[in-house]
């Protein structure tokens, strides 16, 4: 696992991608920052709202190649084939994907400690959305690892996960335009939104917690199903 964390890693540096991401997620909250500021605001929860859809839209550029490249190059047999496990391949390529996104993160606290070296802030409430934050990229990026195992097309993984935000972000409006009421409340159940929610308002639930580490082990293992039977056929 280790050598697959430190590939992919790597990977994402020796390219543009990683950089890519990093510049656009702290471009977008440094803005969210800018405008809180400048409103005289000292809530970082305002920053960590509206980064919700944000960050839909810009994981697909974190996963799109972490399994399709290597079909495309024709490297995932020997991958396949190598003396590790499935489980160690797919966690080792989670994983780098996610030291990025916890990269990205990191900002956060830069912007805490600026508005507390001004005002008295509120660190429980902070960690919590900042928890909230990492567990609903958690989760995006399980989603996009398996959507990139299904092709070998990095645009055609990045154009899926995205849909699959979109479908994310656009689930709230799917509920209230449903008419039957155990529908309405199952996607109101699965919604990502309304599980987010709570942290930003400074709310630690733990079944929103377990409801986000659910969708990460349910996609990481679909992905170790899809990369089986590649090896098996």
């Amino acid at each position: 696992m280790t050598a697959v964390l430190k590939r992919e890693l790597g990977a994402y540096f020796h390219s543009a991608i990683g950089f890519t991401f990093l510049a656009v997620f702290y471009l977008c909250s440094g803005m969210f920052f800018y405008f809180m500021t400048y409103s005289r605001v000292a809530n970082m929860s305002v920053i960590f709202s509206n980064m919700f859809t944000i960050i839909m839209l810009i994981i697909p550029i974190l996963t799109m190649k972490l399994m399709s490249d290597d079909k495309r190059l024709k490297t995932d047999q020997a991958l396949l084939t190598a003396p590790v496990r499935l489980s160690s391949l797919v966690i080792g390529k989670y994983l780098s994907a996610l030291i990025v996104y916890v990269l990205a993160l990191a900002v956060n606290v830069v912007y805490m400690l600026v508005l507390g070296a001004f005002t008295e802030m509120d660190w429980m409430s902070f960690w919590g959305n900042l928890l909230g934050m990492f567990l609903l990229g958690a989760a995006v990026i399980a989603i996009g690892l398996f959507i990139s195992s299904l092709t070998n097309s990095q645009a055609v993984a990045a154009i899926g996960t995205l849909a699959a935000s979109m479908l994310i972000i656009l689930m709230d409006s799917l509920a209230s335009a449903v008419s039957w009421g155990w529908l309405t409340t199952f996607i109101g159940w699965i919604s990502f939104n309304s599980r987010y929610e709570p942290f930003t308002s400074g709310i630690l639930n733990y079944s929103n917690v377990f409801f986000f580490i659910s969708v990460v082990a349910i996609f990481l293992f679909l992905t170790m199903r899809v990369l089986d039977k590649k090896r098996w056929s």
